[in-house]
C-alpha cells in the first residue's frame, strides 16, 4: 500500500502489536500515546489515516479529533475504543471521526478499514482554510472571513463560495454552481449571474485584488489575480 498511518494509543502492548501488523502489510506507522502529541504530529507530517483511541491522558481522542477538524485538517480518522454503546459511537462521529471500531478488534478488519479510509479525504472537516487567498470558511455555521474580516453573505452566496472553496484551486462549472444553489430547479439562465454579482460585492469590493473570476465557456474559480 505504501500508506503512512499515525496510531495514537496509550496501551503500549496493543500499540506494538498494531504497528508490527501494519508494517508487515507495507504501511509506515508513527505512534504516540496522547492526543496533544497526536495533534502536533498531524501538524508536522502528512498521514493517510489517523487511528486513535478515545480515552487517553492529556487530551482524549474526542477532543483531539474535534481540534483537528476545527483547524481544517482533512485526514481521515478511525476511532477505536472499548466504548461500544451507540451514544459512544455517535459522540465519535460528532467530534469528526470518519469511522469507529470497537475493541477488541481483528487486525484484519483494522487493516481493511484503513485501506478504505486512505483512498479519500475526510468529509468531517468543520473549517476550510485557503491560506494563499486569506479565506477561512466555517462549514458548520456557514460563515466566511477574508483576511480576518467577516463576509456578509446571502444563503446563495454562501453556497457558491463553499462550492468554489471546496474545489480550489480547480474551477467549478456554471451547472455545478447552479445545482449547489437550487438543485434540479434552476429558475432561469440569468439567475446565477445575479448571485455571482452579489457575492463579488461582499468578497471583492473592499479589496484591491479580486478573488472571484470567470472561466470563459466553463464557469468560475477562486484565484488571486488582477483581471479575468
Amino acid at each position: 500500500m505504501g500508506n503512512r498511518v499515525l496510531l495514537i494509543e496509550d496501551d503500549q502492548n496493543l500499540a506494538a502489536t498494531v504497528m508490527h501488523y501494519l508494517e508487515l502489510n507495507q504501511i509506515d506507522c508513527d505512534h504516540c500515546g496522547n492526543g496533544v502529541h497526536g495533534v502536533n504530529l498531524v501538524n508536522e507530517n502528512t498521514y493517510d489515516v489517523v487511528v486513535t483511541d478515545v480515552n487517553m491522558p492529556m487530551m482524549s481522542g474526542l477532543q483531539m479529533c474535534n481540534t483537528l477538524r476545527e483547524d481544517g485538517k482533512e485526514v481521515p480518522i478511525l476511532m477505536v475504543s472499548a466504548l461500544d454503546e451507540i451514544d459512544d459511537k455517535l459522540a465519535g462521529f460528532d467530534s469528526g471521526a470518519d469511522d469507529y471500531l470497537v475493541k477488541p478488534f481483528e487486525l484484519r478488519e483494522l487493516l481493511a478499514r484503513i485501506k478504505v479510509l486512505s483512498t479519500r479525504k475526510s468529509g468531517m472537516v468543520k473549517c476550510l482554510k485557503i491560506e494563499d487567498l486569506g479565506l477561512t470558511l466555517d462549514l458548520k455555521n456557514k460563515s466566511a472571513k477574508r483576511d480576518g474580516e467577516v463576509l456578509k453573505l446571502t444563503p446563495s452566496g454562501w453556497s457558491i463560495l463553499a462550492a468554489l472553496a471546496k474545489a480550489y484551486p480547480n474551477a467549478v462549472s456554471k451547472q455545478d454552481l447552479e445545482y449547489a444553489i437550487w438543485g434540479e430547479d434552476v429558475p432561469d439562465s440569468s439567475a446565477l449571474k445575479v448571485h455571482i454579482h452579489r457575492l463579488r460585492q461582499s468578497l471583492d469590493k473592499a479589496y484591491s485584488v479580486p478573488l472571484l473570476h470567470i472561466v470563459h465557456g466553463f464557469g468560475f474559480e477562486l484565484k488571486k489575480k488582477l483581471h479575468d
